[in-house]
């Protein structure tokens, strides 16, 4: 319990009792539940789409949504898709890229990379919640996007000096992890056609796949704001997936 209280304290805004006492090892330990969080947040995605589907239209509700998840997650993705759009465009060195990343100010880059991945949702949750379709991708969009954490932590270096929680993630937390995530997946299966939850696994994977191979050329590895983009780009990718599957 201690474990996926950490996953919860880390990763969204919900209080745990005693999340000041998780360090590091705590909490890269705690990243086997990180799939399970996802799941908890595209449950209460899922459950506002229940309450407020007779009330709004389809993309003023995922507008909704997209705000919910900005208060639960304290933002924490977004800041860290700004933070690398910020280092990726404007460094030419590796030295800029991490120096750009660690300033807290959004620039031009981090700016436009917000507004496009937000209109991005916004627009495909929208689509998905007029055609029907969108309780399962709801849920497989955090789910797989958390998930992708796990295989660049394990197989990418750090990019920087640091005792960070990525590093404590090891093999035995992706295992755990992927079942989580098979599980969830062949739950989900019941909802839609049941290869669709594989199909966006694969494709988070091998969008996670690129975008480790262009970190490591760019900085030698990853660091949180990286893996925070690759959550946002991986939302995305099931977002856009379930729109074609559909």
């Amino acid at each position: 319990m201690r474990s996926l209280a950490a996953s919860i304290a880390f990763l969204t805004r919900i209080p745990v009792p005693g999340a000041g006492g998780f360090g590091a090892e705590d909490v890269g330990k705690s990243a086997r539940w990180f799939p399970a969080v996802g799941l908890l947040l595209g449950a209460v995605y899922a459950l506002m789409l229940r309450l407020l589907s007779s009330k709004f239209p389809p993309h003023v509700i995922a507008v909704l949504i997209v705000v919910a998840e900005a208060l639960l997650t304290g933002a924490l993705h977004m800041d860290g898709l700004a933070d690398m759009a910020d280092g990726f465009g404007g460094g030419r060195t590796r030295e800029d890229v991490l120096r750009i990343m660690r300033d807290h100010v959004i620039g031009s880059y981090g700016g436009t990379a917000l507004i496009l991945a937000i209109g991005l949702k916004v627009t495909a949750m929208g689509a998905l919640v007029h055609g029907g379709h969108a309780v399962p991708y709801l849920l497989l969009a955090p789910m797989l996007g958390r998930w992708s954490i796990l295989p660049l932590s394990r197989f990418l270096a750090y990019a920087r000096e640091s005792t960070a929680a990525v590093n404590h993630i090891g093999t035995a937390e992706l295992v755990w992890a992927s079942l989580v995530a098979a599980v969830a997946v062949g739950v989900l299966a019941a909802f839609t056609t049941p290869w669709h939850g594989l199909v966006c696994w694969v494709a988070v994977a091998a969008s996670s796949a690129w975008f480790g191979r262009f970190c490591f050329r760019k900085i030698g590895g990853v660091t949180g704001d990286t893996l925070g983009a690759n959550v946002q780009i991986s939302e995305c990718v099931v977002l856009l997936a379930g729109l074609a599957l559909s």
